[in-house]
């Protein structure tokens, strides 16, 4: 069996065989763009999702983490967007549920087989007339080749759709795995199993039981999603579903290399719809992959790249080009990793910025240039123990204070 999987050219959610997705125009989005997106599987799929951890979770995050829990396989996954249906109590959950009760009913399946989805503005309860109308919409424009204009759908602030999919081979049968997702502000997930908003929808042709595909998810996840920060700012909405049908006839099991395979894929796929979340950030101008080397833990590791990933001072330092490199070390000095400033390095790309917790001597204008393309590094070596993480962030703009300052989808 091959080790090697390939992105597919144009690949989306309905490249993996037995999916059909559908993108409408119920009227939620006062711009008139399409605003509900469906996702079909022609026969029941196992599954399994990653909610947001706010506890202010929206009624659909609310739905479908019981779905999670009390359901066996998964049909059909209904997103609207211009509306977020959060903070808006038992009305709110009854719509969600309604929603799914309506999608069913067009399809042809069990209530329970359907999770349901929102991205919008929060506190404003869904219009249920353009909710019955998108539906039926929805259902009627189903097709094999439906998961681009499903991707386009569900963005709000988003400036591009983003999905993808990978394909590989399993005991000589081809395996898909294709995703769409959205989110450009409102963006650092800390999702959990199985617990603007980031939304993720996975497919794939292969046959994996539930149990199994939480344990793939959340791994993935956390070396994705869980690792950018565009705004340090959480949603109520974020969601990961992932749908697997087996029309491909191949079957993933644990612990053998088909699922070793599937694992490296599935990993590949999020990572890059991850960091395509972060390229289109709200105002973004710049990627920035913030390396933490030798912290003394994990944890201290993560605190230390989310606390310069998310400074306002370094990431409005990293707009302007400006090499201020004291707000890096002053981010990773109140980070709360412990470790000691005179046996700190970091470096902008290949550059020495600190060497033994002082300036390194490169010259400014040097320090500059790395930073004036549109992606690079920041590599911190605490030299405090053996633990990494790294996280993906972007620079915050004037455009990012105007879009929010101006924002009601």
């Amino acid at each position: 069996m091959s080790k090697l999987f390939e992105f597919v050219e144009n690949g989306c959610i309905t490249t993996p065989v037995g999916f059909k997705a559908s993108g409408v125009t119920a009227g939620l989005k006062a711009s008139g763009n399409a605003d509900m997106a469906l996702i079909f599987s022609e026969m029941p799929a196992n599954f399994a999702g990653a909610f947001t951890s706010c506890l202010f979770a929206a009624a659909p995050v609310q739905l479908d983490r019981q779905r999670v829990l009390n359901s066996k396989s998964l049909q059909a996954i209904i997103v609207n967007s211009g509306n977020a249906n959060a903070c808006t109590g038992q009305k709110g959950l009854k719509n969600a549920e309604e929603t799914c009760v309506m999608t069913a009913e067009k399809l042809g399946i069990e209530a329970e087989s359907v999770m349901v989805s929102s991205t919008g503005r929060i506190g404003v309860q869904l219009d249920m007339t353009k909710i019955v109308k998108g539906v039926e919409l929805a259902v009627n424009a189903l097709t094999d080749d439906g998961g681009h204009i499903a991707a386009r759908a569900i963005m709000t602030t988003d400036t591009v759709p983003k999905t993808t999919a990978v394909t590989f081979e399993i005991d000589g049968k081809k395996v898909s795995i294709g995703a769409m997702t959205k989110g450009a502000g409102m963006i650092s997930p800390k999702m959990t199993l199985p617990h603007a908003t980031m939304l993720c929808y996975i497919t794939t042709d292969a046959k994996i039981e539930n149990a199994l595909l939480a344990k793939m998810l959340e791994i993935s996840v956390g070396l994705s999603f869980n690792r950018i920060t565009i705004d340090n700012d959480m949603s109520t909405n974020d969601s990961c579903i992932i749908m697997a049908n087996g029309k491909s006839g191949a079957i993933v099991s644990e612990d053998s290399s088909a699922g070793e395979l599937f694992q490296d894929a599935l990993n590949a796929l999020l990572e890059n719809l991850a960091i395509a979340m972060v390229k289109d950030g709200e105002g973004a101008t710049k990627l920035i992959n913030i390396k933490i080397h030798g912290a003394a833990s994990r944890g201290d590791a993560e605190k230390a790249a989310k606390a310069v990933a998310n400074s306002m001072l370094c990431k409005t330092a990293w707009f302007g080009g400006d090499p201020n490199w004291g707000r890096v070390a002053a981010a990773l000095g109140y980070s709360g990793a412990t470790f000691e400033q005179e046996k700190v390095d970091f470096y902008y790309n290949s550059k020495p910025v600190i060497k033994n917790g002082q300036d390194a001597g490169t010259p400014e204008k040097e320090l500059a240039a790395e930073m004036a393309g549109k992606e690079f590094t920041i590599s911190c070596y605490l030299n405090a123990g053996t633990a990494t993480y790294n996280v993906w962030t972007s620079d915050l703009s004037y455009d990012y204070v105007k879009i929010n300052a101006e924002y009601t989808t």
